[in-house]
């Protein structure tokens, strides 16, 4: 049986700090860009997160790519 792997989607996931906690810890807060095309190069989505971040208050932590397949058989 061969299976055949077909891209569907990229999904852009950033973790972020919005302060800390009373005890000192950080707040990490979590936002998903799902939607985004598979030829995406990781510069270039690494790039508009660190872009996009720097418009806002909250310092960047992380930038995670997903990608999402259909898998059918042929």
């Amino acid at each position: 049986m061969t299976i055949i792997s077909s891209g569907v989607e990229t999904e852009m996931v950033v973790r972020y700090q919005t302060g800390t906690t009373a005890e000192g810890s950080p707040v990490i807060r979590q936002k998903s860009f799902s939607g985004l095309k598979m030829d995406v190069s990781d510069e270039d989505l690494y790039e508009a997160a660190t872009t996009l971040f720097n418009l806002l208050e909250y310092p960047l932590v992380s930038v995670t790519r997903n990608n999402r397949f259909d898998l059918t058989e042929e």
